[in-house]
Parts: structure tokens; sequence; C-alpha cells
């Protein structure tokens, strides 16, 4: 089966789902008052230099600076150029363009010292950079100075001069086909990259992608000397046009959206591109809300649940954390039906692609540990790494796994450019304060008898109220109730507890009661 692209497109949030064999996939969210930044190009102004660190914090008008790693500074393009041309070309065709672009990049700067920050850049200085990585958590947004513009068949890239294939290009005739259409393109303006889709392609709407490119990076430096930093100089599409222009390809054989202003907007946006695909568009009609439909919503919201089952009655348990992120399997249900080897063998395999599938759907990246049940055969575990990583392939993301390690973990390590799925939906329980537990009853229970040792001798009155959340009031009139007898007949005093179902559970107050 093909995939499909659905698109739920409403007032201020646009949502997009990739199904692939009737599975979803990949779920993309931008709402219109926290657009993605990834790919727009910024006049910045260097605002703190950091010789330990060997980076600057530069002021591109966000709310927080931008970071600038001394290996992401364009100092000469020429080295830049010769480094370039020792990689393997880059295989860019991945969900984000903007996240190739920062591999490429980290593995050129992996390969040769740069200069040194403070003679690079000074405070106050006017730099032109572009964001090659969302703002996540507490960090700030990761910019470079080395400046990429995608386009549909191939992308520009004005700071060096050179020409590469996508690495999934593999006919050499097409390979020098296609270099020998860049050779012939617009000159003096940097280098290419040809992307995958433009494979088969006529000789024309290359040249157009590149004309169009050459055009754009034009308007780009004519802005940048008219305007004073900071200031955005180029935005990126947004996200309905961006999976159009990097997810809508011939092997998609579908794409629904629901609303009728994104259905042209489309339709206009493929005109440019691959007219051909104006046939697989289609406008959503059905009174049924798109994503419950196709049954988007349901996996969303599965997504965001700590624990996933298994069909086999085994479950997952996902833990994100700032530096990690920890998938543990359980058997669970599942008891099977020969051996305890063979019952953990097939929950660990069906957890391996069960895990790589919540990986790309979550959006999930940096360090990942998977805690797979011991198994005690070789080559079990050799079935199980593989399967993992036959199911990683299909991830667009970079992923690089090693195999279990002496303490049975499989560590992996995800590209992440952008929040995840949880972190773009949800925001900070100020119940709990972000810590994802609170107190139990009987520990504050404990913690109010030890606030009202330590205080009772400097209270004078007779009775001593205790304001409580109404459970943890409760648990102290009923399973505490001794404690509270106990203080009574020692200290002479009354003891009153109230509930306040304002309290939050970890709160309490104590203090004398003159009214008594």
């Amino acid at each position: 089966m093909a995939s499909e692209l659905v698109i739920n497109s409403t007032f201020g949030e646009t949502r997009i789902a990739l199904l692939t064999n009737g599975e979803i996939s990949e779920v993309h969210v931008e709402r219109e008052r926290n657009k993605g930044i990834v790919g727009n190009v910024y006049k910045g102004k260097v605002v703190r230099v950091l010789p330990g660190m060997q980076a600057a914090f530069v002021d591109i008008s966000l709310d927080r600076a931008a970071f600038l790693y001394v290996g992401d500074i364009h100092a000469d393009a020429t080295d830049f150029a010769e480094l370039m041309e020792d990689e393997e070309e880059p295989e860019i065709d991945i969900a984000n363009e903007e996240e190739a672009y920062a591999h490429r990049h980290l593995r050129v700067r992996s390969k040769k010292e740069p200069g040194q920050i403070q003679d690079l850049l000074k405070e106050g200085q006017e730099i032109l950079v572009q964001v090659a990585k969302e703002a996540i958590g507490t960090k700030g947004a990761r910019i470079t100075t080395h400046i990429t513009l995608p386009g549909r068949y191939v992308v520009l890239m004005p700071t060096v001069n050179h020409i590469g294939v996508s690495r999934r290009i593999q006919n050499e005739d097409e390979r020098k086909r296609l270099r020998n259409i860049i050779d012939n393109g617009p000159q003096g303006i940097g280098g290419f990259i040809v992307r995958t889709l433009a494979e088969n392609k006529s000789n024309e709407v290359i040249q157009q992608d590149m004309e169009y490119l050459a055009r754009l990076w034009g308007e780009i430096q004519k802005t940048t000397n008219e305007v004073k930093s900071p200031a955005l100089i180029h935005y990126d599409l947004d996200i309905l046009l961006r999976a159009i222009r990097d997810m809508f390809t011939e092997d998609v054989g579908r794409l629904t959206v629901n609303s009728e202003d994104a259905f042209k907007n489309i339709r206009n946006f493929v005109d440019n591109y691959n007219p051909k695909l104006k046939n697989s568009i289609f406008l959503y009609d059905k009174k049924t809300p798109i994503f419950d439909y196709y049954g988007v919503e349901e996996e969303v919201n599965r997504a965001m649940a700590r624990k996933i089952w298994l069909k086999s009655g085994g479950y997952l348990i996902i833990d994100q954390s700032e530096a990690l992120t920890s998938i543990d399997v359980n058997t669970g249900r599942f008891v099977g039906r020969r051996n305890l080897e063979d019952t953990i063998l097939k929950t660990n395999l069906e957890a391996a692609g069960e895990m790589a599938h919540q990986l790309r759907l979550r959006n999930i990246g940096g360090i990942i540990v998977l805690d797979f049940i011991d198994m005690e055969k070789p080559e079990n575990r050799e079935k199980v790494f593989r399967v993992l990583n036959d199911a990683l392939k299909h991830d667009r993301a970079k992923t690089n796994t090693y195999f279990f390690s002496e303490l049975g973990l499989v560590e992996m390590t995800r590209k992440r450019v952008r929040e995840d799925l949880i972190r773009s939906l949800t925001e900070h329980c100020f119940y709990c304060e972000g810590k994802g537990y609170v107190k139990s009853k009987e520990t504050v229970c404990y913690e109010i008898i030890r606030e009202v040792i330590r205080e009772i001798s400097n209270i004078d009155t007779r009775q001593i109220s205790i304001f409580a959340h109404p459970e943890v009031a409760s648990f102290l009139m009923k399973e505490e109730a001794a404690a509270i007898k106990w203080f009574e007949e020692k200290y002479e005093k009354l003891i009153v507890v109230k509930s306040d179902q304002n309290f939050h559970q970890e709160q309490f107050e104590i203090f004398g009661d003159t009214s008594a």
C-alpha cells in the first residue's frame, strides 16, 4: 500500500500525518503563534563571546540569544569546500531538510580544527546566520553561518563551491547527467546538492529550481544590506508547504486535506514543482473530523502515554528526561506457550519494532537507552538487534545504534532538530511542577508532624490549627489520629485539622489559633 499524507488545517493550527501501509508513522504539528524557526535566516548581532566554550551568543530577535559554535562559523569557504570534497556526498532526503544540513556541518567540523572564536567574532559584530536547530527545553536555538537554501530538487549552499548528488541516486549515468545540469546552471553563487527527488527529472525543471534559489539568495543579500540587526531576513516555508516540498513525492499515492484554503494553496504550490501530483490531491468532505476518520487522533493520544501496550500483552515504559530517553520492555500479560526464553524473545522482537515506531512518531531525539528483557542466547540478541535496525531504516532521521552492552542495554542516538511531540503538545504540570510525581499523603503527614515538633514550643496559644489538602487532612485525622492525640496530651494543646480544597497536596500551614 502506498504512503498517504493526511492534513488537518484549522484556524491557527496545522497537523500533518504520514501514513505508511495504513499505519501512522509521523505526525507534525505547527501553531500560528508558535511557528518553527529552523531554516530561517537572520541578521544577528554578537552579544557575547565565550573563549572557554569556543562559542558565542547571538541576538537574532528571539526571546533567548542563539548559540553559535566556532565550528559553525564560515571563516574560509575554500577550506570548507575542500572538506566537502573529501566527504561522501550527503544524504539529505530525510524528514527535515535542515536536519541533513546540520549533519553535514557537524561532520565537516569534526575533520578540521576551526580557528579561535575570539579571533573570528567580536561583541557587537553583525553576522548573517541560519537556524539549524530549534530552541529545545532551556537551550537556545543553534545557528550556523553556513547558509543552505532548499528547493524541490536541489539545495543551494552559497558559502561553498561544491557539487554533490544524493547517495540514494545510485545509477552512475544518472549521477553524471545531474552533475552536468548543475555545471551548466547559474554560476558564481556557491555550490549545489542534488536531492533524491531530482532523479530522472528533466533538465528544465532542475534548472528552474536552481534559478529560483539563485534569485532567492540575491534577495536575501539585498535585504541584509538594507536592515539593521537583529532582524529576520528570510522565513522558511510554513509546515504545510514544507511538507509538500519535502514529503509529497511520487511514492505518496494520495494527499487528503480538510481545508479548502489549504487545498488551493497546495495545488498552486504543486503547480510550480510537479503538476502531475495535482491528481493525487483530494479535499476531505466527510462530517467526521479528518484525524478521527483516519485514526490519527487516537494514535496521537496513545503517543502521549508513558505505557504502550504490545499486541502480545507485553508493554513498553517510555521515560523522557533532559539528558536522555529510556525505553523499558516488560512481558506484562504475555506468558507464552513453550519456555521462558521463547516468551522473552517474542516480546523483545515485537518491542523492537514498536520502539522504532514510537521514536519516529514521537520525534524523540538525543541519547536513547533501550532496556530489553535479558536474553541468555547470543543468537537471540542478534535477532532482536537486527529487527530493531531493520525497523529504523524507515526512519528519515539519522540514527546510530550500538549492540547490547555488558549490562544488556542497547544504546542509540537519533538526530533532534525540533521539539518532540510531547513537548510540542504539553506544558509542565502546574501541580507537580514538572517533576512527574507528588509527595504521598503519608509523606506530607509526617512532614506536618515534624513541623509541629519544631514549632510547638514557639506557639503560646491553647489551640494549634493545621490547614492541609483534604486528602492529607483526612489521612491525619484517621490513620494518624493516635499521633494527634499524643501531641495533645504531651503538650496540653488542642490540635484542630482543617481541610482546604485550594491547597496543593504538598502544601500545609501550622499556626496558633487565638480564637479558641
